[in-house]
């Protein structure tokens, strides 16, 4: 019969076995996959024969573990099919170091852009193309396509190859030779063409949209109405095309690739028109002397005033006025009875740039009038 020791032994090594078993641990879990979040906010614009597509990277897996190590995107691209059920065409592989230049920490939003160059011969032979970005791991594994965008490939006018830009006495004249409907294929007779104008002061980084001109041509001669004397700007004009108007949506366009920018110094070396129509008449009887002068006004927008010259026969024209006149008048209080007096009038611009000298008009003072 075993003893009290014995049993107070058997009882002790019991109850360690027991509390071994309790802490033995469960089943295993699944390692991770480290597969990176589909990306969601894909967006794409087309402007000519390129497609410009953005998302933000993302930095987290699946399983909601921060990404550890290098991943690659690939930019998947189907001519005429949306949406495409899997990455039918790589245009391009983007490595860790092409997608940024420098670091960044967990959970920190990275935004990257891509331009893509469509194939000449694509554009305009099927509707639309489709696009999707696909996140690899390190070990070439995806959670699948980022979602779709789809890109109209209807067809776009060449740029202008001659675009100048010509200072004249109202401003810069835009000119360039572009295409008319009659020339267009048939395939783009369904869409509705026009080119857009864009201005810059040179140093800017963006451009004003300063005007917009529908599909005549071939010749295009486009003034620039909003502008500043003694600057200088850069232009470039770029064809839109516009879809026809989805159900319910609202009409889409395509702008074309931009043209060669053109620079242009509006300087003012012109001068304002020559005036017309001067006449001069003098006081009547009985009143001090003196001749008004009146002509018809000039309507240039920059015009400063007036400078009236006077001369008697076999004189020199002199100016009658220090301060220029800024109505179309003048009276000459500065006349002697019984003499003849020969005006001329010239117009001045905020620029110091003169007109030539109207024709002359002429005024006798009577001799029978009181001083």
């Amino acid at each position: 019969m075993p003893s009290l020791k014995h049993l107070l032994l058997w009882g002790f090594i019991a109850l360690i076995l027991a509390t071994v078993g309790c802490a033995t641990p469960g089943a295993p879990q699944p390692p991770s996959l480290r597969l990176p979040q589909p990306i969601e906010n894909l967006s794409g614009e087309r402007k000519g024969t390129r497609v410009v597509l953005t998302w933000t990277q993302p930095t987290r897996t699946t399983d909601k573990q921060n990404i550890r190590r290098p991943v690659t995107t690939r930019i998947c691209r189907a001519i005429g099919e949306f949406p495409m059920a899997r990455c039918r065409e790589v245009v391009k592989q983007l490595t860790p170091a092409e997608l940024t230049s420098q670091s960044f920490g967990p959970g920190t939003n990275q935004k990257v852009i891509y331009e893509d160059v469509l194939p000449q011969q694509v554009i305009g032979s099927q509707p639309y193309a489709g696009y999707a970005v696909e996140v690899l791991n390190n070990i070439g594994k995806s959670a699948g396509l980022s979602n779709q965008v789809r890109i109209s490939l209807a067809s776009t006018l060449a740029p202008p190859p001659d675009l100048r830009a010509d200072v004249t006495p109202s401003g810069p004249v835009l000119h360039w030779t572009g295409i008319s409907r009659a020339q267009l294929g048939a395939a783009a007779q369904s869409y509705e063409f026009s080119y857009r104008i864009y201005r810059r002061l040179p140093g800017q980084p963006n451009y004003l949209l300063i005007g917009n001109v529908r599909l005549d041509g071939p010749q295009y001669a486009v003034p620039d109405n909003n502008f500043e004397w003694e600057k200088t700007y850069e232009y470039k004009i770029a064809s839109v095309t516009e879809l026809p108007t989805a159900p319910g949506g609202q009409p889409k366009e395509i702008e074309g690739d931009d043209s060669s920018i053109v620079r242009a110094t509006v300087h003012d070396t012109f001068p304002p028109a020559r005036p017309t129509g001067l006449q001069a008449v003098s006081s009547g009887v009985g009143r001090k002397p003196f001749i008004d002068l009146t002509w018809a006004p000039n309507i240039e927008s920059d015009l400063a005033g007036y400078i009236v010259y006077r001369h008697e026969s076999g004189q020199s024209p002199v100016a009658l006025n220090q301060e220029l006149v800024k109505a179309p008048a003048y009276r000459d209080e500065a006349v002697e009875p019984g003499h003849t007096y020969y005006y001329s009038v010239q117009a001045v611009d905020q620029r110091g740039n003169k007109s030539q000298p109207s024709e002359e008009t002429s005024e006798t003072v009577p001799k029978e009038q009181q001083q």
